[in-house]
C-alpha cells in the first residue's frame, strides 16, 4: 500500500482511478483497507477543491418530494391550502416560520437549510 496526500487534480484522477480497481475488495484486506483510506482521502479533497452547494429552500423541498414520492397535496397541512403550496413551490411567496417547521419535521429536511434566503419569481 502506497498513499500519498491528495495536492492536485492529477493526484486527484490517479487516486479516484485506484479506488476504482480497488473499490470490491474483500473487508480486513490490505486493498479494502487502502480503500477505506483513499476514500477519506478523496473526499476532503473534492470538499476543499469541488464543494458542493446546498440547494435553496424551495429546491430542496422539491427533491425532498420527488424523493418521498409526494405531491404538491401532500404538504397542504405544512403549507396552509392548495393555492398556497403553490405559490411557496413557484417562487411567489416565502416560507414562514411555521411552515419552516412543519415542512421540517415531515420532509426530514434541517430547518437551518430552508430558513435560507433564495429568491422570488419575478
Amino acid at each position: 500500500m502506497n498513499i500519498n496526500p491528495i495536492k492536485t487534480d492529477s493526484d486527484y484522477q490517479v487516486s479516484l482511478n485506484r479506488l476504482e480497481k480497488i473499490f470490491d475488495a474483500k473487508i480486513g484486506t490490505k486493498k479494502s483497507d487502502e480503500a477505506d483510506i483513499l476514500g477519506l482521502l478523496i473526499d476532503e479533497y473534492e470538499q476543499k477543491h469541488h464543494p458542493i452547494e446546498a440547494p435553496d429552500p424551495i429546491e430542496a423541498i422539491k427533491i425532498r418530494m420527488e424523493e418521498m414520492q409526494l405531491k404538491q397535496v401532500d404538504l397542504i397541512s405544512e403549507i396552509g391550502g392548495k393555492s398556497r403550496v403553490s405559490e411557496i413551490l413557484n417562487r411567489k411567496r416565502k416560507l414562514t416560520i411555521d411552515m419552516v417547521r412543519n415542512l421540517s419535521n415531515k420532509l426530514n429536511l434541517s430547518a437551518s437549510l430552508l430558513i435560507k434566503d433564495y429568491q422570488l419569481a419575478q
